[in-house]
């Protein structure tokens, strides 16, 4: 497997997809997932430029937290997350992906609290309305959002979603909807519609076509888990 040339691939068709929607590639930031994948077979793809990387379990990202300190990695946690794991990573990642309920968003607020920090995260949108997934449905999302404000030490910078596991081109009407939803949000208090984190290895292109700011990327990067 050969990293190197599968992060130029990646990159590449970054810049293609920032071209055809007209944007500038500074504004899309490249996350590489890291879950399942030992340290030694990340710091290639760190000595090659990339510094955000993202993990979904919070166990692994604890074990791997000196090694991505040491690169100065930006640290994005992006699983679904237990109430009872904040405390692992609170103030230790740059941003929570994956907040999607009023109970994770008490327990990272009490927390955040406790450390004197404010938090920033993004929130889960279920956007294709799966029982089996995490996230905010779509209608109420405003209202979430509305109640950040009670929230002294979170602060919202954006939104983040999993869409249906669909052919490529078949997911680009959730990035739409993802993106009218993102636009829409901008104003509220305590809320910056900064990041909309969306697209994956197998749809990061369409993603960035239809305005993600960031794409998590794993497969496509370190070859299949084991």
């Amino acid at each position: 497997m050969d990293i190197s040339n599968n992060l130029k691939n990646i990159r590449e068709n970054i810049s293609l997809a920032c071209a055809k929607a007209h944007r500038d590639e500074s504004e899309v930031t490249l996350i590489a997932v890291t879950k399942f994948v030992s340290v030694d077979r990340i710091a290639p793809v760190l000595e090659l430029g990339v510094t955000n990387v993202g993990e979904n379990r919070s166990q692994e990202l604890v074990e791997k937290m000196d090694f991505f300190d040491e690169h100065k990695c930006t640290k994005h946690f992006i699983g679904q997350l237990q109430t009872n794991k904040v405390k692992y990573i609170i103030g230790k990642v740059e941003l929570i992906q994956s907040v999607d309920r009023v109970a994770l968003v008490a327990e990272v607020n009490r927390l955040a609290a406790l450390r004197g920090i404010v938090q920033d995260i993004l929130v889960q949108v279920n956007v294709g309305d799966e029982a089996q997934k995490g996230g905010v449905g779509a209608r109420d999302l405003r209202t979430f959002l509305e109640s950040m404000n009670a929230y002294e030490n979170i602060h919202v910078k954006g939104l983040m979603c999993i869409p249906p596991a669909l052919a490529p081109e078949q997911t680009r009407p959730y990035f739409i909807k993802m993106r009218e939803l993102f636009e829409s949000c901008k104003g509220l208090p305590n809320v910056e519609m900064q990041h909309l984190s969306m697209g994956m290895s197998s749809d990061y292109k369409e993603a960035v076509e239809e305005g993600a700011t960031m794409v998590r990327v794993g497969s496509a990067l370190f070859g299949n888990r084991m």
